[in-house]
């Protein structure tokens, strides 16, 4: 069985960080590990604190995981600070996993800063050029790139940019413009639209999350990086348009849609 590894915050109440990695990596059948990197106190409604984990004990997580059940694949998530990221810098320095796949958190929905402001320089230039496939929304392509993204032109513009900068491959997520839920993939030098309809609901608590676990398994059990966006986007389609409603605010998704004849009670 092929493993992913998570890097992460953790939501209690389940819908997105670790928790819906976890449930995404179950869902495509491959082994999950998580390595948290902070507590946060959160739900539909909003993330009201975060306890970050200490630099030592995030380092001695990575190496119980690393020494024993290697990842084939990994997948970052919220870090909080210069001193986490360090940690997580040697660690992919030592360990040369296969597979790095960065979603650039830094704000959660509901306009929570995930990373403190100090950090970000640390992580642009010390980070991401360790990632090989990075999970932007369009609101973090232009906080990283330091520019205005409003068409489709532009958007293949920054992708480009993007990628030459981190040398890896990009999947601007199309989740913000509000016509279409287009994703662009930039992938060898060349634009790839994976076309998606917007869809009509209020729960897509942990979207982000998702995606880019989901891209990670496919990776991770030897598929090319297109076909690892095409599944993870059609996954992600599915876990929403399952339409599960729960919580008072953004919801969750049903990250176990594909099981949805089991009854275990």
């Amino acid at each position: 069985m092929k493993a992913v590894l998570t890097i992460a915050g953790s939501d209690c109440s389940g819908g997105a960080g670790i928790q819906a990695d976890l449930k995404t990596i179950a869902a495509h059948g491959l082994y999950g590990e998580s390595v948290i990197t902070a507590l946060t106190a959160q739900n539909t409604i909003g993330v009201a604190e975060i306890l970050p984990v200490p630099p030592d004990f995030l380092e001695k997580q990575l190496e119980c995981v690393f020494t024993d059940i290697v990842p084939d694949a990994v997948k970052i998530g919220m870090v909080t600070g210069t001193q986490q990221m360090e940690v997580i810098k040697n660690c992919l320095l030592r360990h040369h996993p296969s597979h790095v796949v960065m979603d650039t958190v830094m704000v959660s929905t509901s306009g929570k800063h995930l990373m403190e402001p100090e950090a970000i320089s640390y992580y642009q230039e010390e980070l991401l050029p360790l990632a090989d496939f990075f999970t932007p929304n369009l609101p973090e392509t232009e906080m990283l790139l330091k520019r205005t993204i409003k068409t489709k032109e532009e958007r293949v513009a920054a992708a480009r940019e993007f990628a030459l900068q981190y040398k890896g491959i990009v999947y601007i997520k199309g989740g913000h413009d509000e016509f279409s839920a287009d994703d662009l993939l930039f992938c060898q030098g060349q634009p790839i639209w994976i076309l998606g309809e917007r869809i009509a609901s209020g729960n897509t608590h942990g979207t982000g999350c998702t995606l880019s676990s989901a891209i990670a398994c496919g990776l991770a059990a030897g598929l090319a990086p297109e076909e690892s966006a095409r599944k993870a986007k059609s996954y992600l389609a599915g876990a929403i348009l399952d339409g599960m409603d729960l919580g008072k605010g953004n919801g969750p998704l049903n990250h176990m849609y594909r099981l949805n004849g089991t009854n275990l009670a």
